[in-house]
């Protein structure tokens, strides 16, 4: 069974920093790229951040660039985000996401597959 696991949301003053982790266990996730996406109270999903697996090439939205790192610990299967220099927008629950290719032998038809989403909440 595939599971995303995300932890170190929370609540932060503007201008603080916190790391999001993504424990993922089920699948190969050395072999798949992955993203961090959020959603903020009211609002569509956002996509954030991502890593290719090949090699370790990192995307951002805009309004993250310069603040936020994604990376990734495939020996610990793990998805990371350092976000710093948070600001009032930047609140959102967080959701670590595969790709939409992950086969595995009890789904073998590609997808893609989600966690339940951490919250960061930003303000003074």
């Amino acid at each position: 069974e595939v599971q995303l696991v995300e932890s170190g949301g929370g609540s932060v003053e503007p201008g603080g920093s916190l790391t999001l982790s993504c424990a993922a266990s089920g699948f190969a996730f050395a072999n798949y790229d992955m993203s961090w996406v959020r959603q903020a109270p009211g609002k569509g999903q956002e996509w954030v951040s991502t890593i290719q697996s090949s090699d370790g090439k990192t995307y951002y939205t805009e309004s993250v660039q310069g603040r936020f790192t994604i990376s990734r610990d495939n020996a610990k299967n793990t998805l990371y985000l350092q976000m710093n220099q948070l600001k009032t927008e930047d609140t959102a629950s967080y959701t670590c996401v595969t790709d939409a290719t992950v086969r595995t032998p009890d789904s073998p038809h590609p997808r893609s597959y989600r966690g339940q989403g951490t919250q960061v909440t930003v303000s003074s």
